[in-house]
């Protein structure tokens, strides 16, 4: 998870995340050209080592034309790959359903008889030592590792948004909607996220929490916890 002096992305836990950094890198280098590109050629036009002749300067126009056009596919190309990455979702080995309430979230996990809970936050009050304060919850959502899972995100009264940044996932939850998305939890661990559309006084008090298990500890967990 991000602490406090943290300036880039969580670590990645998922492939969709690993692409997501890929791409933010590519793109973060092609603007860095850009601007050292226009800064070159800002300095040589002030100091007077750069003149053109305007008037007739088909070159010129052809360049600034063509350039931008392969800066853009450039940018385009990786980032329809993992737009499609995305929203490609086939055959995954669970389901899981995500509803937004003010304020908290409930589960069900469609695959599986009787299963879902609701999942609040816990009180500063009541936090056990070494938990995070307004990022713990008392049912936290249990997903196999290795698997390819999908989650449908409504809404029961307002918009609220299901995300979990370590897992590259962010998807709106409308009432009278739903949406679906999916993440591939690569390794064991617990992710946390939070609400990511303002939803009122309480928008920041519905946390999310997915950890991530081994199957045969998901299974023993599935078994066991009440519905």
């Amino acid at each position: 998870m991000a602490n406090h002096s943290q300036l880039n992305f969580q670590d990645a836990s998922s492939p969709i995340m690993e692409e997501l950094m890929g791409f933010h890198d590519h793109a973060l280098m092609v603007a860095l050209a850009i601007c050292s590109l226009v800064l070159y050629l800002l300095t040589h036009t002030l100091t007077g080592k750069l003149t053109s002749n305007t008037a007739n300067a088909q070159v010129i126009e052809i360049i600034w034309t063509i350039l931008p056009a392969m800066v853009l596919i450039a940018l385009a190309l990786p980032s329809l790959r993992i737009l499609y990455m995305m929203d490609e979702i086939n055959e995954p080995d669970l389901t899981l359903k995500a509803i937004g309430h003010q304020w908290y979230w409930t589960y069900e996990y469609t695959d599986i008889k009787d299963l879902s809970f609701d999942s609040y936050m816990i009180p500063t009050t009541d936090l056990p030592l070494g938990h995070f304060r307004l990022l713990e919850v008392d049912h936290r959502v249990v997903v196999p590792m290795s698997s390819t899972i999908r989650v449908i995100v409504t809404a029961d009264d307002v918009l609220h948004s299901w995300a979990v940044p370590s897992l590259g996932v962010k998807t709106d939850a409308v009432p009278g909607r739903l949406n679906q998305t999916s993440f591939f939890a690569s390794r064991p661990g617990v992710y946390y996220g939070q609400c990511s559309e303002i939803c009122g006084a309480n928008h920041s008090f519905m946390p999310i929490v997915v950890e991530s298990t081994p199957l045969a500890d998901f299974e023993n967990w599935s078994s066991l916890i009440p519905s």
